[in-house]
C-alpha cells in the first residue's frame, strides 16, 4: 500500500482489516460501557426530572463509576493497537475522494480526535489534574456525544468491511505477495494477544482504587486507600479554607424541616441516637474505599426537628463558595436507613479533612455529594 510517506519498512502484513476489526469490537464495547456509565454519572450529578437513582444495593455507584473509569482505561491500548492496525490506510490516496469516502474520513478524523480527547483528559482526572481552563465536566459529557455520533457514522460507513473481515481467517494460509518494505514478522494471533494483555495490564495497574485486594499490585492506582483514618482525600479542609470554623466552640449544625428550624451543637448530635453503617465512598474520579460511618440518621435528625413529609433535603458546607459546598439529596436516599450525618468513621472521631465537625454520607451516591463540614440541613417541600 502506497501512502504519503512511501511504503517503508515500517508496514506490516500484520496490519489491515482482519486484526482492525476484532480489537475494534473489543474498543466499542469498552467505549460504550464508558459511555453510559459515564452518563449514569453525570445524572446522578445533574438529574433530569425523570431520572431515578436507587439507593441499594449501597455499592451500586461504587460499581459503575469504577467500572467507568477501568473500562476508560482498558480503551487506552486498544484504542493505540487499532491506529496501528489501520496505518497507513488512514493516509490512502485519494485524501478524500467520493461523498461516502469523504464521509468515512470525516468521521474517522472526529471519532479518533474526540476518542484521544475523551481518554487523556479522563486519565489525567484521575489523577486530579488539570491542565487547562475548561471545565472539565462539561467539556467530557459533551464529548462524549460527539465521540458516540461519529462512532455511529463510522460504524454505518465500516459495517460491509468488517463482516469481510470477520468473514476470513484470521491468518492466511500462505503469505501474500507484499510491497517492497513490507514485513511478515509478526502474526496476528500475536497482535490480537497483545493487545488483550496490554489491555488487562493497563487495568489491573489502576484496579486497585476501587478492588481493594488489587492494591498491593496496582501500582499506578491514583488513589491507593492511604490518608487520614485509612480513606483518601480529594479536598482538604485546608483547600477548602475551612479553617477554624469546624473547631470553634460556637459551631452548629441548623436543620429546617417546614417552618421548624433547630441548632444542634456537636455534643447534641453525638447524644442522639447513633447509628453505625457500613458504606463505600465512591469518588467520580474511579477511586473507592468502604468503611464504618457512625452517626445519627438523617431521617431520626429529621424526626427531631419537624414531621417529615418527604422531598427532597439540602445540605450546605461550611466552605464557602466551592463548586460541590452544597448537594441535594433525593427523597429515597434520605429514608434510606444508612444515611447518616456522620460524626465517625472506623471507630474515630472524623478527621477534618473528612468532614468533622459532621458530615453527610448515603448509600449509593457519589463522593462530590456526600457533603463535608455541614452547616445547614433544610428540606424542600
Amino acid at each position: 500500500m502506497r501512502t504519503p510517506f512511501g511504503p517503508g519498512p515500517h508496514l506490516s502484513t500484520a496490519r489491515g482489516p482482519q486484526v482492525a476489526a476484532r480489537v475494534g469490537i473489543a474498543l466499542g464495547v469498552a467505549v460504550l460501557v464508558c459511555f453510559v456509565t459515564g452518563l449514569l454519572s453525570h445524572w446522578i450529578q445533574h438529574p433530569p426530572d425523570w431520572f431515578s437513582w436507587p439507593a441499594r444495593p449501597v455499592w451500586l455507584y461504587q460499581f459503575t463509576q469504577g467500572l467507568h473509569v477501568l473500562t476508560g482505561i482498558a480503551s487506552i491500548p486498544l484504542l493505540l493497537v487499532k491506529l496501528w492496525a489501520v496505518y497507513p490506510r488512514l493516509f490512502a490516496k485519494p485524501l478524500i475522494g467520493s461523498p461516502v469516502r469523504a464521509l468515512e474520513r470525516g468521521s474517522i478524523a472526529l471519532l479518533v480526535g474526540a476518542t484521544i480527547f475523551q481518554l487523556t483528559t479522563g486519565l489525567l482526572n484521575t489523577a486530579n489534574y488539570y491542565p487547562w481552563k475548561f471545565f472539565f465536566p462539561a467539556a467530557h459529557y459533551a464529548m462524549a456525544y460527539v465521540a458516540l455520533g461519529a462512532l455511529a457514522v463510522h460504524l454505518a460507513v465500516k459495517i460491509p468491511v468488517v463482516r469481510t473481515a470477520l468473514s476470513r481467517p484470521l491468518e492466511d494460509q500462505e503469505p501474500e505477495h507484499a510491497e517492497p518494505g513490507v514485513r511478515h514478522d509478526i502474526s496476528r494471533r500475536a497482535v490480537l494477544a497483545a493487545a488483550g494483555l496490554s489491555a488487562t495490564v493497563a487495568v489491573v495497574t489502576v484496579a486497585g482504587q476501587t478492588v481493594p485486594f488489587l492494591r498491593r499490585i496496582s501500582v499506578l492506582a491514583p488513589r491507593s486507600g492511604r490518608g487520614p483514618q485509612g480513606l483518601p482525600v480529594n479536598r482538604s479542609a485546608a483547600a477548602a479554607g475551612i479553617g477554624s470554623r469546624a473547631t470553634d466552640v460556637s459551631y452548629r449544625l441548623t436543620v429546617a424541616v417546614g417552618a421548624r428550624r433547630r441548632a444542634f451543637t456537636r455534643a447534641e448530635l453525638a447524644a442522639l441516637p447513633q447509628t453505625t453503617a457500613r458504606l463505600p465512598i465512591a469518588c467520580v474520579e474511579g477511586w473507592s474505599a468502604t468503611a464504618d460511618w457512625t452517626g445519627v440518621r438523617l431521617r431520626d435528625l429529621l424526626a427531631a426537628v419537624g414531621e417529615y413529609r418527604g422531598g427532597e433535603v439540602r445540605f450546605t458546607s461550611l466552605e464557602r463558595g466551592g463548586l460541590y459546598s452544597s448537594s441535594t439529596l433525593p427523597q429515597r436516599h434520605a429514608v434510606d436507613a444508612d444515611t447518616l450525618v456522620a460524626l465517625a468513621v472506623n471507630g474515630e472521631t472524623l478527621d477534618l479533612d473528612h468532614g468533622y465537625p459532621c458530615r453527610l454520607i448515603a448509600p449509593s451516591r457519589p463522593g462530590v455529594l456526600q457533603t463535608k463540614w455541614l452547616s445547614t440541613i433544610e428540606v424542600r417541600q
